[in-house]
């Protein structure tokens, strides 16, 4: 049988157990999301799987696709703190973070200076089109998402258990707007794409929205729950092979590995570091638990090769020329690599069978 990355050892009875209940769970959740949200299903799942994995995510579509409303939802079901912060050009790291203020001690009556808590203090923080601000806010915010600390007066305060930063990002203006830099983006687990609905999605969402009041959404799981499940994932199996896999995916990105694919080579300035390979093994972990699974296979990898690797691919001249983007780049490259998602007939036979020649070659 094929040896684990992560942990040697199985997951503990107690652990499958939590599992099984975990699955019933996901479904209640994604049921009361569905009151207030309508389709979407695959955002919600990459935002679901990205929580579980403890990661960071950025969501990018044009205004009036219920973003903000997706986020504010999914804390509410999980039982978690929520706090929108609106980034603006004049927004300071202060806002963010907080400040010091002088306030006078009544037990002593002496004046001391005590730290305010800004809005990063929250477990769930929708950052509201967040390259609308400076680089010195979002380099605050960079080391809330790193660390789960801020700096403030020479001290360190750290961010409540679980944090997550959910960002916004509006694809049409860049006018006033001040890119992410690339080591931020490297910050974010996922980049998730808010498409358009469809016709019959859009006509729900104009039914519902016109016609019912806001509606309060159950609590499906506690905080207690949510931070019992993230330590389960990151004790979930995941075998040599399929890790393998996912560290070929990452490495094919990079021109100077040999597996670079030929649409690499013409369309890729630089390719994606360590932490995809550790985005595409949490995340495949989160999504192996919530569908009833005690293993990741590379199908779990292959399905978040997208949002994990879209942010983390820096297009060259030739590829903004010839219109390329880098879902374009990973889905030509994903066709390439060994070890990809199973067929019907595969997944009838052994998936040992199928992976276990990755390491020969």
């Amino acid at each position: 049988m094929p040896t684990t990355l992560s942990d040697p050892t199985k997951l503990s009875n107690q652990d499958k157990q939590r599992i099984d209940t975990l699955t019933d769970a996901y479904r209640r959740i994604k049921e009361q999301l569905s009151r207030k949200i309508v389709g979407q299903e695959a955002v919600v799942d990459q935002l679901l799987y990205a929580v579980f994995a403890c990661g960071h995510c950025l969501l990018e579509g044009v205004p009036g696709l219920a973003k903000t409303l997706m986020v504010s939802s999914l804390a509410e079901t999980l039982s978690l703190d929520f706090s929108r912060i609106q980034f603006t050009p004049d927004l300071m790291p202060s806002d963010i973070t907080g400040t010091e203020i002088l306030a006078e001690n009544k037990e002593t009556g002496q004046r001391e200076f005590r730290f305010m808590k800004g809005p990063i203090f929250a477990s769930v923080v929708l950052a509201d089109e967040i390259n609308r601000t400076p680089p010195k806010t979002q380099a605050a915010l960079m080391e809330a998402m790193e660390e789960r600390q801020i700096s403030s007066g020479g001290k360190k305060y750290p961010t409540p258990q679980p944090f997550f930063v959910l960002a916004t990002q509006n694809p049409i203006e860049q006018e006033g707007t001040y890119p992410l830099p690339a080591a931020q983006m490297d910050r974010f687990m996922f980049k998730i794409l808010v498409d358009y609905p469809d016709l019959e999605d859009e006509y729900k969402i104009v039914r519902s929205t016109t016609s019912r009041p806001n509606l309060v959404l159950e609590k499906v799981l506690s905080h207690d729950d949510l931070m019992a499940v993230q330590a389960i994932v990151r004790r979930v199996p995941i075998s040599d092979q399929t890790a393998a896999y996912a560290i070929r995916i990452a490495r094919a990105t990079r021109l100077k590995e040999e597996q670079a694919e030929e649409s690499v080579r013409d369309h890729v300035a630089w390719g994606c570091g360590p932490r995809a390979t550790q985005g595409l093994i949490l995340g495949g972990k989160a999504r192996a638990i919530l569908q009833g699974r005690y293993e990741v296979t590379p199908e779990d990898i292959f399905d978040l090769a997208l949002p994990v690797l879209r942010h983390r691919i820096i297009p060259n001249y030739t590829a903004d020329a010839e219109g390329v983007d880098t879902d374009t780049i990973v889905e030509a490259m994903l066709k390439t690599i060994p070890g990809g998602p199973p067929t019907e007939e595969e997944k009838a036979s052994s998936l040992w069978q199928r992976v276990r020649g990755l390491f020969r070659k």
